[in-house]
Order: structure tokens, then C-alpha cells, then sequence
């Protein structure tokens, strides 16, 4: 059958996509603030470090290609979704086999899972590309924590009619709610294929397709989605690396000090990176542990709460959080891995300050937060309902982790805390 062959090359294909990436694996507007606990006013530290090597490590070694990882795993999913479409599209017209579905859905699955470990690990490094714009980019490519999807359901028929308020579909246009990677999970890992819908607005005669047309629907949108998130992670490598002979934000940073820089010195540089990494105290420690544990007010109240989890769909939120360590760890060593002989992290900032138990213990720490999250038997949503102390265990290694970055780590290197952190002493 012709489309058993085409399946199994497209399993190679993305297969040799996949495996070509680096990611972690388990069982996401400018922000300094000269204000908060911890903050040291000091303009730089006094050592002859070299400031514009670290820059240059973590842009070149550690985010630049974290980008393009992301962009060759988009391109992988795309690729995914799209076959498993044209087995659905082909078993509809007796053209396929529930087994070559299932296959194809499966790879669609597992993009997504790759995607997603690659997405986590970017989502550590949000620089102006993805903060501009209230985080437009960032939010298109990964709307969490907005999600909505009464909304997916909508623009499911809305592309599939062609037409929304009477203009031509543009998934362009659409509100990043309604697609980015949070939609796809639905999509793909939600096997419910009644609308969400409670509300006056509901799909029209959704209700009276059969179980194959809403299948159909729902795939050929998911390519929609798949495709415009390719097209982001184009956007923010752009944005980044820059065209045309145009240098990007890689370039802005590397550039650090010089005449016509947008950064007066390196170490204002150097604070933007810093900035980066307290995504893990607001996101990761406060919206991915805290707010499912009832720590903060979550929409079962004040109690441990599965369904507030990041990514309860796919049960990936644990992976997540794991990515988001790995991200960390790699800022420290300044590169993907740690055996890079002229790498320069900020560990090797602190210890060259003369702060190396500061470097040790935060190490210590994203090493045990990282043996944590990959020792789990269970979804995070489950261990929330079953054994919410563990998931409190986590929630404790990465605080240890916070708590050192916005105390030792900021003052010994002259740095300012982001507004997000800022009088945060949770």
C-alpha cells in the first residue's frame, strides 16, 4: 500500500531529525529592577574576568543553538503531524489502515514530546526576541499559562470552513490561545473529540459530524498550527542571529561596551542573561509546583490541584520542569555540556569573584532537583493526587535553587534582580 511505504519514510526522516538534537528527558519586555531583597547597587564586580568571553560562551554555546535545535524539531513536528493527516484524510476515503493511523499518530505524538523537551529548555532563555511585544513571539510559539481551548475547538471549524467573521482564515492573525504547542497537545494527546465549548459560542454542528470528519478537522488544524509554529521558531532565529547582514540580539549582546552599543558596559550584558534564568523562580518554581500545590490560589482553591498542572494533556509536566533545570545547568558551565574545554558559565564568574561555594551549592542543588524530577513513577498530576508530599519535595529542591540565585549569586556578581523576583521571598 502506498501509503504504508510513505509512512516508513517519514519514520526515517523524522527520526534522523530527532535524533540529531540534544534535549532532556524524564519517567516558558525588558525586566531589571533596581529594587528588591538582595539587591546589590554596585555597577560591576572589581576582577579582570572576562566578561565578554562568558557573553560570548552563552550566546554561541548554550542559546544560539538551543534556537536552532528548536527550529529543527518545529520542522520534525511539522513534518509528523502532516503524515499522520494524510492517513487520517486516507482512511476516511478507504485508503488506509487503523494500524498505519496509529503508527502515524504515534510519531505525531512523539514530536511533539521533542518539541516540547527542546521548547522547555529555550523557554530558560527569554531575550528581547521573545519579550517584545508583551511576549508576542515567545506566547505564539508557547501560549502557557493562557490556554483555551473552547478557542482551539472554534478555530478548528473556522479552518476547516475556510472563513472566520467573514474574512479568509489567517492562523497568522489568531490570538496565540488558540494554537501554539499548548493547542497541538490538546489536539493530539485529548482523544475527546467533543468541543469544550460551555459558553453561547459553540461549534457549529460540531455535535453532528461523524467521529471521522471531527478526526479529519482536527489534524488538518493541527498542521495549521504545527506549520505557524515553524514559522516562529523562523522568526526568533532571525530576530536572534539577524539577516541581511543585519546582526541580531546575539550580535546587541556580544557587543557589549563598545562604541554604539546598546549596552553601555558588558556587565549590563551580563544582567540580561541573568535575568533570563529567574524564568525557573516565577515560572518553574511559582506557576509549575507552587500554584498545583496550593501554595498559591489555584482553581481548585488553596489545595493540591492536578488539573492546574502545566501540561496535564500529554502528563509532561514533570519532563518540563527537568528541561528547565538541564536549561540552568547549561548557563552555568556556559555550554550544552560540560566537558566544553573554553566554555565560560556563571560558575566560572563566581568562582573567579571569589564565590565558589555560592557556584558549588547552587551545582549541588539543579544536580538533586534534577535526580528529583527524573525519579518520578508518575505524572505530576497523579503524584499530586496521590503523594502530594513528593511533589513538595520539588517544589523544596528548586527553592533552593531560587533562594541562592536571588541572594549569594546576585550580590557577589553585582547584579540586579528582575522585577519578577524583586521582594518575591517565597
Amino acid at each position: 500500500m502506498k501509503y504504508a511505504k510513505a509512512l516508513s519514510l517519514n519514520k526515517k526522516l523524522i527520526s534522523v531529525a530527532l535524533a540529531s538534537v540534544f534535549i532532556v528527558s524524564a519517567c516558558g519586555e525588558d525586566t531589571s529592577s533596581s529594587s528588591g531583597e538582595g539587591f546589590n547597587n554596585s555597577q560591576d564586580t572589581n576582577t579582570d574576568f572576562d566578561q565578554g568571553k562568558l557573553i560570548a560562551s552563552i550566546v554561541d554555546k548554550v542559546i544560539t543553538p538551543s534556537y536552532q535545535q528548536f527550529s529543527t524539531v518545529a520542522a520534525a513536528q511539522q513534518q509528523a503531524i502532516n503524515s499522520y493527516c494524510e492517513q487520517e484524510v486516507a482512511f476516511s476515503l478507504g485508503d488506509s489502515s487503523a494500524e498505519l493511523v496509529s503508527d502515524a499518530k504515534s510519531l505525531a505524538v512523539e514530536s511533539w514530546r521533542m518539541a516540547m523537551n527542546s521548547w522547555q529548555q529555550a523557554e530558560m532563555m527569554q531575550l528581547s526576541p521573545l519579550l517584545i511585544g508583551d511576549g508576542a513571539l515567545r506566547n505564539n510559539i508557547y501560549s502557557w499559562p493562557t490556554q483555551n481551548t473552547c478557542g482551539v475547538d472554534l478555530d478548528v471549524t473556522y479552518f476547516k470552513a475556510g472563513s472566520v467573521n467573514g474574512q479568509p482564515y489567517n492562523i497568522a492573525t489568531r490570538t496565540a490561545s488558540r494554537k501554539s504547542m499548548v493547542a497541538l497537545e490538546y489536539l493530539l494527546f485529548n482523544d475527546n473529540l467533543a468541543h469544550s465549548c460551555t459558553g453561547s459560542t459553540k461549534p457549529d454542528s460540531w455535535d453532528n459530524q461523524t467521529e471521522q470528519y471531527r478526526k479529519v478537522a482536527r489534524c488538518e488544524f493541527s498542521s495549521e498550527v504545527a506549520s505557524d509554529i515553524v514559522n516562529n521558531a523562523d522568526e526568533l532565529l532571525t530576530a536572534w542571529l539577524g539577516s541581511d547582514g543585519n546582526g541580531g540580539y546575539a550580535a546587541k549582546l556580544k557587543s557589549a561596551g563598545t562604541v554604539g552599543s546598546d549596552f553601555a558596559t558588558q556587565h549590563e550584558a551580563v544582567n540580561k542573561l541573568s535575568d533570563a534564568i529567574f524564568y525557573l523562580d516565577k515560572y518553574t518554581k511559582d506557576g509549575k509546583l507552587a500554584k498545583p500545590l496550593g501554595l498559591f490560589a489555584n482553581e481548585c482553591g488553596a489545595q493540591a490541584c492536578p488539573e492546574a498542572v502545566e501540561s496535564k494533556y500529554a502528563n509532561h509536566s514533570i519532563t518540563n520542569i527537568t528541561n528547565n533545570l538541564q536549561a540552568l545547568k547549561m548557563f552555568m558551565q556556559g555550554s550544552l555540556t560540560a566537558d566544553e574545554v573554553d566554555a565560560l558559565g556563571f560558575s566560572h564568574y563566581l568562582i573567579d569573584v571569589g564565590d565558589e561555594v555560592t557556584a558549588n551549592i547552587i551545582n549541588e542543588h539543579v544536580e538533586l532537583a534534577l535526580e528529583d524530577t527524573k525519579n518520578y513513577q508518575a505524572s505530576l498530576a497523579t503524584t499530586l493526587a496521590t503523594d502530594s508530599d513528593k511533589a513538595l519535595a520539588t517544589h523544596g529542591e528548586v527553592k533552593n535553587i531560587t533562594d541562592k540565585l536571588k541572594s549569594d549569586f546576585i550580590t557577589s556578581l553585582a547584579l540586579e534582580l528582575p522585577k519578577t523576583s524583586a521582594g518575591d521571598n517565597d
